[in-house]
């Protein structure tokens, strides 16, 4: 073992970092290192710069993995062997933002009458006509024993909560 790579091992015990993300720290300062054919505290900024372009170019990886390698790397510099960091000089890449999928009508009436019950039907045409989100949906208790209405009052109360805040 290296003296930087304890030095590093150490670091990352010393913070209780799980130890997923250690074995991928350290696999990924090791990655550096052969990729250069050098120690990593001999590389720059510049090399971190190439580096990052060739995991996105050959390699072929996402942006959130890249982004992984660079707070390795980023932790190494800065809290491993003490040296300045500029955010500016390596960029995490751009988070990729992917569009909800949409049901169809056609779906829509599929999953209404799919339903086994009326007042299961009638549960999902007050959800689908109000739009509530997914995120809504799972936060909100089960429906009131009172009946649908009641369920449509706290379903519009818990809507605008969410929203709101």
């Amino acid at each position: 073992m290296t003296h930087l790579r304890k030095m590093m091992l150490e670091e990352l015990e010393r913070r209780n970092y799980a130890q997923s993300t250690i074995d991928c720290y350290i696999q990924t300062i090791e990655d550096f290192a052969r990729h250069f054919h050098r120690s990593p505290d001999q590389l720059t900024s510049g090399h971190i710069r190439e580096y990052q372009a060739y995991l996105f170019r050959v390699k072929k990886l996402a942006a959130s993995t890249v982004t992984q390698r660079l707070a390795a790397l980023r932790f190494f510099y800065t809290q491993t062997i003490k040296k300045a960091w500029s955010v500016a000089d390596t960029p995490y890449p751009k988070k990729t933002r992917t569009l909800p999928s949409i049901l169809s009508p056609e779906e829509v009436a599929r999953l209404i009458d799919s339903s086994q019950t009326r007042f299961h039907r009638m549960v999902l045409m007050t959800l689908y006509g109000t739009g509530v989100r997914r995120a809504e949906l799972a936060r909100l208790a089960h429906p009131p024993s009172s009946g649908l209405r009641a369920f449509a009052r706290k379903l519009q109360s818990n809507q605008l909560r969410l929203r709101s805040g």
